[in-house]
């Protein structure tokens, strides 16, 4: 039985993540990864997450990224390790890191107490997770922790968020939505990435996108006006509770209190980085 109040995980991931993905949004990353000879925005995310798994192919990174079309991956792996390998990758990552969470927190916070114990808490929920059946966690797991406390941080919202994502594609998978299926339908619920957003990087095509809001159409769970029908809410809502289950340990180990402490923290920190133009306009939506 669980300790938490209901979703406590969810909404603590829900504080930590979007902390973590400044980085994939960030001109630090173009940067670092322009100088290793990386410049197309898609390759860079590619290897920027993929890296930890080493000198992945597309098909290891298409089964592990789930949403998008594979022959974007195709396009730019293995082909990009010739570029730089994957420990260059990381320490760039890394580096971008450093830089985004410096430009969009300022150095108060960087060097505060508040930010030092987020960390550890985040780190203590950490130490919850599981391997097993886990690439993306499992391939962070194994990388050393960085010392300095906004980086720990940092390195511990990777984890939790990697966790969190190898738990939800087998929940996509048991509901069986295909990959542009949970795009649309998340898309649907208003959380999701814009139409635009997800044509613009995934690699799909209108087409593609209309065909799949047909097949969600054929199941009774998106009505004619793209909209999520009551089957489609509930699957929407069932997921994350499957979610949530296959996530729960790391923060039934850090314990209610912390979980607590912890979404507030994260959430300060969050509130700043978006102040502070984190996000591209235009990314969450149904338009």
């Amino acid at each position: 039985m669980s300790t938490l109040p209901p979703r406590a995980g969810r909404h603590c991931h829900h504080a930590i993540n979007p902390l973590h993905s400044t980085v994939y949004f960030s001109p630090d990353l173009g940067k670092e990864l322009g100088e290793l000879g990386i410049d197309d925005s898609n390759a860079a995310y590619f290897v920027a997450r993929s890296a930890a798994l080493g000198a992945v192919g597309p098909g290891a990174v298409t089964a592990t990224f789930y949403n998008f079309n594979h022959d974007l991956v195709a396009r730019h792996l293995p082909a990009v390790w010739s570029v730089a390998s994957p420990q260059a990758v990381l320490d760039a990552r890394l580096r971008a890191a450093d830089a985004t969470l410096r430009r969009l927190l300022g150095e108060e916070i960087i060097v505060s107490p508040e930010l030092a114990e987020a960390a550890e808490l985040a780190l203590r929920a950490a130490e919850g997770c599981t391997r097993h059946a886990r690439p993306l966690y499992a391939a962070h797991a194994d990388l050393p922790m960085p010392e300095e406390p906004h980086l720990a941080y940092w390195h511990a919202a990777t984890l939790l968020r990697e966790h969190r994502g190898d738990g939800h594609l087998a929940a996509l998978l048991t509901a069986g939505l295909d990959p542009l299926e949970a795009l649309v339908s998340h898309t649907a619920t208003g959380k999701g990435m814009s139409p635009r957003w997800v044509l613009a990087t995934r690699g799909w095509r209108r087409e593609d996108w209309d065909a799949a809001c047909e097949r969600l159409r054929g199941r009774g769970l998106l009505d004619a006006e793209g909209e999520l029908t009551q089957a489609g809410t509930a699957l929407r809502a069932e997921l994350e509770e499957a979610t949530d289950r296959m996530d729960a340990a790391p923060y039934e180990h850090l314990g209610a209190k912390g979980v607590e402490r912890l979404t507030e923290l994260a959430r300060g920190f969050l509130l700043t980085a978006a102040s502070a133009g984190a996000f591209p306009d235009g990314l969450i939506g149904k338009d």
